[in-house]
């Protein structure tokens, strides 16, 4: 396919502190270095980048996530994913609450989720998640990003100044071995990354915990690491902080975990819902 020319990008705010959609891009044509990085500009400005109506083949998905850096691996052997894993481009997964003969056919199928950072339990999390839709329920199934730039520089000073220069431990446990009710993927990880994360591109700090995977603080009691976690949870999920994405089919998602956390609200179980899942690997641990 030809290498498309430049234009000049159309980028629409979307909320007053995260996201913003880039119209009237066709990823399905290759783009030419200035633009890619333009592109790669404007996700870093607005966290949350937004492209409406696309139609991509796997090929086009694998392609586009590279012009935000190193395509993310599968992290479990196939044998371990469920069988729509299959058969996807190796590297793309399958969210998808599809069922074959009673047996989902993608991961993280149903209902809604808290508020969470992607890949937090790993040593090295990847730095961004892409998702594009491809069938999705009447209503529901909304995914809330939350600033975690903006919830820091208006976070009360005193609980700063308590968890300034502190570490959290994060945990992931989740999957159909430890439910029994096939809900998703069985995976399990812990780690320890800095309650304030300094983003590795801008400068600017975030905040870095989140209500469904961070245990605790490391070196602090629980009767005083619960308290100020859970202001902490409660002040970054402020609606002011929040850009809730209602999915339309054909949008293409990119958001950087290093600054932002996200959400799904809950949707009809009998209505099917499928999205494609890249993600962008991170090259060093949080600091």
């Amino acid at each position: 396919m030809n290498v498309a020319t430049k234009a000049r990008l159309d980028v629409v705010q979307l909320s007053p502190h995260i996201g913003a959609e880039i119209r009237h891009l066709d990823l399905r044509e290759t783009r030419d270095p200035s633009t890619v990085e333009a592109i790669h500009q404007a996700w870093l400005e607005h966290t949350v980048i937004l492209f409406r109506n696309q139609e991509l083949s796997q090929e086009d998905l694998l392609r586009v996530t590279g012009y935000f850096g190193e395509v993310g691996k599968l992290s479990r052997p196939p044998e371990f994913f469920p069988k729509g894993y299959s058969r996807l481009l190796p590297n793309i997964m399958m969210i998808s609450n599809i069922r074959e003969n009673g047996e989902t056919i993608g991961a993280l199928p149903d209902g809604e989720m808290m508020y969470h950072h992607d890949m937090i339990h790993a040593a090295i999390p990847h730095y961004a998640t892409l998702l594009y839709s491809m069938e999705i329920p009447s209503y529901g199934g909304d995914t809330l990003f939350a600033s975690g730039y903006a919830a820091y520089e208006k976070l009360d000073p005193a609980i700063r100044t308590k968890l300034e220069g502190r570490n959290a431990v994060h945990h992931y446990n989740y999957g159909s071995t430890q439910r029994g009710d096939n809900r998703g993927v069985a995976a399990h990880g812990e780690s320890v990354h800095p309650v304030f994360r300094t983003h590795d591109e801008t400068g600017r700090k975030a905040i870095y915990v989140n209500r469904l995977m961070t245990a605790g603080i490391v070196d602090m009691p629980p009767e005083e690491s619960e308290p100020l976690l859970n202001a902490v949870f409660d002040h970054s999920e402020k609606p002011e902080f929040v850009y809730a994405h209602v999915w339309r089919k054909g949008d293409l998602l990119i958001w950087d975990n290093r600054c932002s956390m996200h959400a799904r609200t809950d949707f009809p179980a009998d209505q099917r819902r499928l999205m494609l899942r890249t993600t962008i690997k991170g090259n060093e641990r949080p600091r």
